[in-house]
C-alpha cells in the first residue's frame, strides 16, 4: 500500500524593501513610517537628519535599527530604496547621491527647486539604472483610479473642462514652506503640485497654463493663494484654485464630459473621511459610491511593488519634471 504524499506548494517569503528615510518632518513621522510599519514589503531600516537627536528620536519611535546625520553613511547602511522627506532645497542634492549609490528614490514633492535641477535628477537615475517616483500621493487612492478608468473608457465622451480645489488653513510659521529659499514658493508649489498632476493624470499633456499667485490673508514672502486655466492639448481645458487661508473649504473635483460627468468630494486634504464619487452619464441615473482609504497605504504598496520587480512607478521623475516645468511658467507670469 503506497502511502499518499501531499504536493503543497510551498510559498517563498516575500522580500522586503529595506527603506531609509532621509528626513524627519511631520510627514515622515505621522505618514509615511506608520505605513511602512505595518507594511508586508517593505521596512524602514535607516534613518537620516542633519539633527542626530531628532534622527535617533523617530529610530526609537518606529524600532528602526539605524540612525545617522551624516548622509554619506546613511546611503552606506543596509538600505534598497530611499525616500526623501526632507526640504523642498535638499530634494536635488539627495536624489543626486542616492542615485550614484544605486538606490531607488521616492521623492516628495514639489522633487526640486527648479525644473533644470529635476532634469539633472532624472537623467542621471536613468545612468545609474535606478527607479525614481514623486510622491504625488493622490493618484494611487481607488476613487481617482476609478475616475481615470472610466474616463480612459470615454464613458463620459471628450473632457469639455476639469476643475479642482484644494484650500487648507497653514498659517504662517517656522515651517520650512513659508521660507523661500527651502521651499521654492507657498501654496503653488505645497498644494498646487498636486493639483497639477490630477489635472495631467485625467487631462494629458497640458499645452498652455495661464493664472497667477497672490498673498490674500497672509502677508509672506510666499504666495498664500494660486489660481490658473490649463489647456489640454487633446482636449478641453481645466482650472484650480489652491490657499494657504481657508479654514473651511469645500474642496472637490468635477470632471465635464461631452457624455456625463464625475465628482469627487471629501477627497482633498481630508482625512478620515469616505471619499465620494458621482457618476452621471446621458439617460442613466446618477451613481454614487463611497471608498474610505489611506492615500499613503495604497501609494507605498504600488511603489514597493514597482521597486522590488524594477519596473516604472506609476508616478515617474518626468512626472515630476513637467509638473515643475509649469508652475515655473505660472510663476514667471507674476514675477
Amino acid at each position: 500500500m503506497h502511502k499518499k504524499t501531499l504536493n503543497k506548494k510551498i510559498k517563498s517569503p516575500i522580500k522586503k524593501l529595506k527603506w531609509g528615510v532621509a528626513g524627519c518632518g511631520n510627514f515622515a513621522e505621522h505618514s509615511f513610517l506608520p505605513a511602512v510599519l505595518i507594511s508586508r514589503r517593505g521596512k524602514a531600516t535607516s534613518i537620516f537628519s542633519n539633527n542626530k537627536q531628532r534622527a535617533k528620536q523617530l529610530a526609537s519611535k518606529f524600532s528602526v535599527t539605524n540612525y545617522f546625520s551624516d548622509y554619506d553613511k546613511f546611503l552606506n547602511s543596509d538600505i534598497d530604496a530611499i525616500y526623501i522627506s526632507s526640504a523642498n532645497n535638499n530634494h536635488y542634492e539627495q536624489t543626486i547621491k542616492a542615485a550614484n549609490a544605486g538606490k531607488h528614490i521616492l521623492c516628495e514633492k514639489p522633487m526640486a527647486i527648479t525644473s533644470a535641477q529635476a532634469k539633472e535628477m532624472v537623467d542621471v537615475c536613468k545612468e545609474n539604472n535606478v527607479l525614481l517616483s514623486v510622491n504625488y500621493v493622490m493618484r494611487y487612492h481607488p476613487i481617482i483610479l476609478k475616475a481615470k478608468e472610466i474616463i480612459n473608457s470615454r464613458m463620459i465622451g471628450k473632457i469639455i473642462s476639469i476643475s479642482m480645489s484644494f484650500n487648507i488653513n497653514l498659517p504662517p510659521s517656522e515651517n520650512f514652506r513659508y521660507n523661500k529659499k527651502l521651499s521654492g514658493g507657498g501654496a503653488l508649489r505645497d498644494l498646487g503640485t498636486h493639483i497639477i498632476d490630477l489635472l495631467l493624470y485625467f487631462g494629458g499633456e497640458i499645452e498652455k497654463i495661464n493664472g497667477g499667485v497672490d498673498n490674500i490673508v497672509y502677508n509672506e514672502e510666499v504666495e498664500d493663494y494660486a489660481y490658473a486655466t490649463v489647456k489640454f492639448k487633446d482636449s478641453g481645458y481645466g482650472n484650480f484654485n489652491v490657499s494657504y487661508c481657508n479654514k473651511r473649504a469645500l474642496n472637490r473635483i468635477e470632471i465635464l464630459g461631452s457624455k456625463g460627468t464625475i465628482a469627487i468630494d471629501n477627497f482633498i486634504g481630508a482625512k478620515n473621511e469616505s471619499a465620494k464619487i458621482s457618476i452621471m452619464l446621458n439617460n442613466e441615473a446618477k451613481k454614487v459610491f463611497r471608498k474610505r482609504g489611506n492615500k499613503m497605504i495604497y501609494m507605498l504598496r504600488s511603489v514597493q511593488k514597482s521597486f522590488l520587480k524594477n519596473k516604472e512607478p506609476l508616478v515617474t521623475g518626468e512626472d515630476g519634471y513637467i509638473n515643475l516645468k509649469l508652475m515655473e511658467e505660472l510663476e514667471r507670469q507674476c514675477s
